[in-house]
This record gives C-alpha cells, structure tokens and sequence, in this order.
C-alpha cells in the first residue's frame, strides 16, 4: 500500500535554480490570469469578487502544496457556478459557503479511502455531457450582466431564467453591451494578434480583456456598472477568520448540494490532472490530490473563500509557462496575495460586464462542441447517454444529470454483457442422453433472464448435461442462484448436471457458496475430456 505523500515533497529532492527559475515564470504569470478569472467567477456565483480572489490564493496554495499533481493550479472554476448560484438562491450565501464543509469533508473521506481510481469509471459520454451542459448553463448565468439587464437577480430554474431574461430585456443597456462584446471579441482574438505581431508581450488574454475593457470605461467615463459601484471594491486586508458552519436545520436541504460540490470537485480536479499528466509526461497520485482537495476546502469557507478544485485551462497555462513541480502554484498563489494587498484599489473600476464577458469566453472554451458533431459516429447508447446528461445538466441540475447519466450508462453495459453471454452445443461422440453446451461470457443478474430461457429444464431431455465453463470469466451471486435452481431442477427430472474448466473467480465463489458440494465433488471436472468420462461413469450407475 503506497504511503500518502505530497508532489511537492518528491520533486523537491532534486530541486535546483534552473527549476526555480521556471516555476517562478510559470507562478507569476498564472497569478496574474488568476485575477480576472477569480473574480468573474466569484460574481457568477452570486459571492464578492474579494471570495474569489481569496479562494483562488488560499485553496491555491494548499492544493499545490499538498496536492497529488506537479503541475495542478487550484481555484474557482466555471464549473461550480450553476452549482453555487443555484444554492445561494435558494438558502442564501452563507448557506452557500457551509455546503462547502460537509463536501470537503467528503472529498478527504474519498482520498482516504483511496477512492481516486474509481472517479475514471465515470464514462466519458457523462463527462463530455455535464461538460457541455455546464457551459450552457454558465453562458445563461452572464447574460444579466453581459447586457446590462436592470434585474437585481435572476432564477436559478432554466425555465424560469429564460423567462425572466426576456421579460427583462428592453432593460438592455447599449453601452455595457457593447463593451462586454468589444472585451469577448478582444479576448478571443488576442492569440492572433499575439501571433501576428511577436514582439508584442504574451499577456494573457483575459488579463488584456480586463484592462483594457476597464480603460474604455474610465476614459468614456461609461455610466455603467462596476465592481465599486457594486461590492465598494475589494478590501486590501486578510478576511477575519469565521465559522460559516450549517445549522442543523439547514444541514438536510444541503447535503445533496455538498454530493455534487465533492462530486463535480474530484471529477474536475482529477480530470485536470490527467490532462497535465499527458503534457508533462508524468502521473498524478488521484487519492492525494482529493486528500489535498479536501483540506483546501475546508480552508477556504473560514475566509469567506468558495469551493476550489483544479483548473484545467489554469493548470495548461502554467505548464505552457514552464511550471514543472508544485512551487509554480505556490508562487501563483502568493502573486495573487500580492496582487490584493497591493493593487485592490484598482479593482473598483472593472465593469461587471467586462467580467460577464470574460466568464462567457470561459464558458465558450471549456465546451467540447466539437463533439456534438462526432455523435453519428457513435453508437446509439453512447448518444443517448451523452445528450441526455447535456439536457438534464441544462435543464434541471447536474446532480440528476450526472446521475440519470450513470444509470443510463450502467444499464446499457448490462444490455452489451448479457448481449455477450451465450452457449452453444458442443459435438461430441457421446450418447444423445448427454448434452454438452460451452457457455461464454459472464454469469451475472443480467444475464440470468437469457439463461433461464437458453435452459429451460422442461425441454432438456437429457440424462447429464455438461456445461464447459471455460470461456466464464465471472460468476455474481444471481449466476449461482441460477446454477443451484438449475441443478435442484434437472436432478428432479433424474438429470445430472456436470461443470468443467472452471476458472479461478467461478471456482472459488461456487465453493464458498456451497454449490459444488450441491452439484458433487465428482461432477466438478478439470476439462471437456474428464467431464465426458464421468457422464460415461453416471449412465453406467443409472444402468
């Protein structure tokens, strides 16, 4: 059993200057996309830009520190809006930040247990679909400021938002519509320019997007909103430590959205990893990374912080940027420290629709639409799947997509395996009262329907069937349910029932349930020649 044991305690052991050197580069320049980032996503959530800011160093620096990943940059992500939003809607914002205990708490009890492996059994057609159908929902959830919309808020419910954004629309104003989608076309242009004028400094775009959405507004002197006019700005200060703890009245109506914070926190956050593994040619420990997970939530509501996990477009930056080990996601959070307690000032000025845009060219990016397209190339189970945990996600919440979507999943791979149990008749040069049948794939409560109608004890005639059970992987208890109403049915018929080439998980399930000692020690044969001899022996005692 491997010990627990942080990324960052294993590379520092070979830490040098020229890694430093890397990592620092790496570590400022994620710090400063970070800003824009954490705030927007703070606001989409329905908490104050200062939340998102603090989660974003405070989680930050305790996932790198004690995460499972060389290169994970932790924070808050688009994917949690429609989550959070929906629950500070409805149980109010310190609700909101007390689901994240209880979810923490899960996410350090999966880590424990070492439940990390198991999170890749999710299918990809569930990712892609909450994927997408999160991305759907976190454009929706701009669209108030994205435009200018005079609504104090809006519905968490699709129906109801959709609703209330057209009856609000002629509230529209041009201005901050305007520069929203001056900032979303700048945003997603500025690889071009980048690419066609060199010399010209890589800034990230959604820090270019940012400054320059606020320069327009203060040169124009734009009458529109912003995060001064809004939250009076960011204090330059550390939050005072507070216990946002449920009450117990309320810790009922949380506990499903704390599921799916932990839930859609350890997909997410492995998901990252996974990716970053590929482009730095390494592999993450999954049940270190939601132990450090875990912590870093904890953490983050007694500063007034929102639930964290790891940033998939985050993390590629920092690689890109040449991190290479976890002191690049510190140095970004202590970046983002120095950013508040220097610069907070400057924050009032940023339009709220400035980071409308931004969280909508994020939301753009983190859907896989290509894969829309890809669907006629699939089959049947794997569209159904996909598209049906896209709708739920964006029609009703992920937690019942994601959960239709895994019950979908899981009952067309019991329709595929029972597809592929079957049994044929083996030729043999045995009398007709012996039949032999090789039966193949696995014996399991799926297939025990096909079974019973493949041996119908009322039509076999025989005096011993033989079962070559050589190409049975895999027996559950329903399969030796059915082997033990097989066996008591053809004995009452004077049949005798003969197992061979038996595998290792068959054999030992059918010894600790008792069914071989049911069957006959000397009816359980090592292949198709020794069951064959001892059908002979059979006929000879009935004779």
């Amino acid at each position: 059993m491997t010990r627990f044991q942080p990324k960052l305690r294993e590379t520092l052991r070979g830490y040098n200057k020229t890694l430093f050197i890397h990592d620092l580069s790496a570590g400022v320049t994620v710090g400063v996309l970070a800003v824009p980032l954490a705030m927007a996503f703070a606001i989409a959530s329905g908490v104050s830009p200062s939340a998102g800011l603090w989660t974003a160093i405070i989680a930050g620096f305790i996932i790198s520190a004690l995460g499972g990943s060389r290169v994970q940059i932790g924070g808050p992500t688009g994917a949690f809006i429609p989550i959070l939003f929906a629950i500070a809607a409805a149980h109010g914002v310190h609700n909101m930040l007390a689901a994240t205990f209880p979810a923490a708490i899960l996410l350090v009890m999966m880590g424990l247990t070492r439940m990390g492996n198991l999170i890749r059994f999710i299918p990809v057609s569930v990712v892609i679909g909450f994927t997408n159908g999160i991305a759907v929902v976190i454009g929706l959830s701009q669209i108030k400021d994205l435009l200018g919309l005079r609504v104090d808020s809006l519905p968490a419910e699709f129906f109801a938002r959709m609703e209330a954004l057209v009856r609000y629309l002629p509230t529209l104003d041009g201005r901050a519509a305007a520069l929203a989608i001056g900032t979303m076309l700048l945003v997603f242009s500025w690889s071009h320019v980048v690419d066609r004028f060199p010399k010209l400094m890589p800034l990230p775009a959604q820090l270019v997007g940012l400054v320059a959405g606020t320069l327009v507004s203060v040169i124009l002197e734009l009458p529109i909103e912003t995060i001064g006019s809004r939250f009076n700005g960011i204090p330059q200060q550390v939050p005072a430590p507070s216990f946002p703890l449920p009450s117990l009245s309320s810790l009922g109506q949380l506990l499903a959205p704390a599921i799916t914070i932990a839930l859609l926190g350890a997909i997410e956050s492995l998901l990252s990893a996974r990716v970053a593994d590929n482009q730095i040619d390494d592999r993450h420990d999954p049940n270190q990374e939601l132990l450090a997970q875990g912590i870093a939530n904890i953490a983050t509501p007694f500063f007034g912080g929102i639930a964290a996990t790891g940033a998939i477009a985050r993390t590629s930056t920092n690689v890109k940027a040449g991190g290479r080990t976890p002191v690049a996601g510190i140095i970004h959070a202590l970046t983002l420290l120095l950013i508040v307690l220097i610069a907070a000032p400057l924050a009032a000025w940023v339009p709220i629709s400035v980071l409308a845009a931004i969280v909508m060219v994020t939301a753009v990016r983190m859907g896989e639409w290509h894969e829309f397209a890809r669907l006629r190339h699939f089959s049947w189970n794997y569209r159904i799947i996909l598209l049906a945990t896209f709708l739920l996600t964006v029609l009703f919440d992920l937690t019942i997509a994601v959960e239709i979507g895994m019950v979908l999943a899981s009952l067309f791979f019991i329709y595929r395996m029972q597809d592929l149990t079957s049994a044929e008749t083996v030729p043999t040069q045995a009398p007709a009262c012996v039949a032999v049948h090789r039966l193949r794939g696995s014996l399991f409560f799926g297939a025990v329907a096909k079974l019973d109608a493949l041996f119908d004890p009322a039509e076999i005639d025989a005096l011993v069937l033989i079962l070559d059970m050589r190409a049975v992987l895999n027996i559950d208890t329903s399969g030796v349910d059915w082997l033990q109403a097989l066996t008591k049915a053809l004995s009452r018929k004077g049949c005798t029932l003969v197992l061979c080439g038996l595998e290792k998980q068959p054999d030992s399930i059918l010894r600790r349930s008792g069914l071989i000692a049911l069957i006959g020690l000397r009816n359980i044969c090592a292949d198709q020649q020794a069951a064959l001899q001892r059908s002979r022996e059979l006929l000879e005692e009935a004779a």
